[in-house]
């Protein structure tokens, strides 16, 4: 099975953010989203990073309550493990295990185009 037949079945849409946000508008759109980790784009369809729960904790850890006055950018990922519609689900599977990520974007042509995570997310 490819990931582009889950697409199909639960739909494509992505929540974004610009990384010039702020914190406070990243946890709101996470609780309001119910969701562990959003894709950082400035235009919604190349990605800038991504930013997870673990990473609003380790800035938490690293900067106390000040956290809340940096930008998304400040605690983004910017290197951005992505996969094709047309992969395996297996091999995808295992890419997020070996990679120790539990999100990843879905791109064709450099261009966002879904959202896969595990089965734990």
């Amino acid at each position: 099975m490819k990931l582009e037949d889950v697409i199909r079945s639960k739909g494509n849409s992505v929540v974004t953010i610009s990384p010039q946000a702020s914190v406070i508008e990243l946890v709101t759109l996470m609780a309001d989203n119910n969701i562990g980790a959003v894709v950082v784009s400035n235009d919604g369809h190349h990605i800038e990073g991504i930013v997870s729960e673990r990473d609003i904790v380790r800035g938490l850890a690293t900067r106390g309550q000040d956290v809340v006055n940096v930008d998304v950018a400040t605690l983004m990922t910017p290197d951005v493990v992505v996969a094709n519609p047309s992969d395996n689900i297996e091999e995808t599977a295992h890419t997020m295990t070996a990679k120790r990520v539990r999100h990843i974007p879905l791109v064709i042509d450099g261009e966002l185009r879904g959202w896969s995570r595990s089965a734990t997310s």
